[in-house]
């Protein structure tokens, strides 16, 4: 299981625009470098991230193998209502991970 940050502000205001940050540890490697043998290390990235708020998606990425390792993402929001925020990274290899905050709307 990979360790990862995630900032969501604890309150907000009713239609108050969020900011979220996550960061996950993962080694992001993209299949073109070769190992300490010589040979190509096997690709192993995180392909997708999802955000749901209270059950419905806001924000969706794709990463490739460009991708820098432990990725660091950060996207904004509208606070509509108290409930909780899921996070979901998947991708190579059958890597699924998810994690969640709660953030209380008045």
């Amino acid at each position: 299981m990979a360790r990862s940050l995630i900032n969501v502000p604890k309150t907000a205001r009713a239609g108050s625009v969020i900011e979220i940050k996550t960061l996950i540890s993962h080694p992001m490697e993209t299949g073109y470098r070769p190992g300490p043998e010589g040979r190509l290390l096997p690709r192993n990235i995180i392909t997708t991230f999802v955000c749901r708020y209270a059950g419905e998606e806001v924000f969706r990425a794709e990463l490739y193998p460009a991708s820098s390792a432990n990725p660091y993402l950060t996207f904004t929001t509208r606070a509509t209502q108290s409930g909780t925020l899921t996070f979901t990274w998947s991708g190579d290899n059958g890597f699924e991970q998810t994690e969640s905050a709660t953030i209380e709307v008045t």
